[in-house]
């Protein structure tokens, strides 16, 4: 089950939903709060995916030959914006385990809030390929309008954007820096505080998919 507005994709499948209730448990363990994460992101992935390009190949079966459809893996990129879009790129790797991925080193200087790039590293050849960024929330919207920025420096043959969690300032950030580029999330919050965090949300989720804090 999805619903869609606006280019913003709700994933609001039963088990995806369940799994982001368990999330949000301030007492989840770290190996429970990993685990999750990489479970929902693995549901989520069906749904990013739903519109990915299918080929035509043959293929012996017990009984004959016949034809069948299949995706070249090859041709999708995960890019996950470090340090917790990890979390999320593992579950998507599960889905398909061939895709490549490239991986965007991201943090905001606390005195000046500027965003500043320290590690970047794509597959070649992006004007042939899928590319999905992968950030676990998407709330001021900073880091993730930057890093779809970088991506489409190298002309991605299309761009989407998937986290986990949401809020309508983090949306309208996103909309506005990347009109055309389709964002696929589990929930969406109902606003930031004013240190940034999304309300009700899940808490610092590189501390929790990390354990270290």
């Amino acid at each position: 089950m999805t619903s869609s507005t606006s280019g913003v994709t709700l994933v609001d499948h039963p088990l995806v939903q369940h799994k982001i209730t368990l999330m949000r448990r301030r007492d989840a363990s770290t190996n429970t709060f990993r685990r999750l994460v990489r479970e929902v992101s693995a549901l989520m992935a069906y749904e990013v995916l739903r519109d990915v390009a299918l080929h035509d190949v043959e293929v012996d079966t017990p009984m004959e030959t016949t034809t069948g459809k299949v995706i070249d893996g090859k041709k999708v990129v995960f890019v996950s914006v470090l340090r917790a879009g990890t979390g999320i790129l593992d579950g998507m790797l599960d889905a398909v385990p061939s895709a490549r991925v490239g991986h965007i080193g991201l943090y905001r200087e606390p005195k000046t809030q500027v965003t500043v790039e320290y590690y970047f590293k794509m597959p070649s050849d992006l004007a042939e390929r899928d590319v999905v960024v992968l950030d676990p929330l998407l709330a001021t919207g900073h880091s993730a309008t930057a890093a779809v920025e970088r991506v489409r420096e190298l002309n991605p043959k299309s761009v989407k954007f998937v986290c986990l969690v949401t809020c309508p300032e983090g949306i309208a950030a996103m909309t506005q820096a990347h009109p055309d580029v389709p964002i696929y999330t589990a929930a969406i919050d109902r606003e930031l505080d004013s240190n940034g965090y999304i309300l009700p949300g899940l808490g610092d989720i590189g501390d929790r998919i990390f354990g270290t804090k």
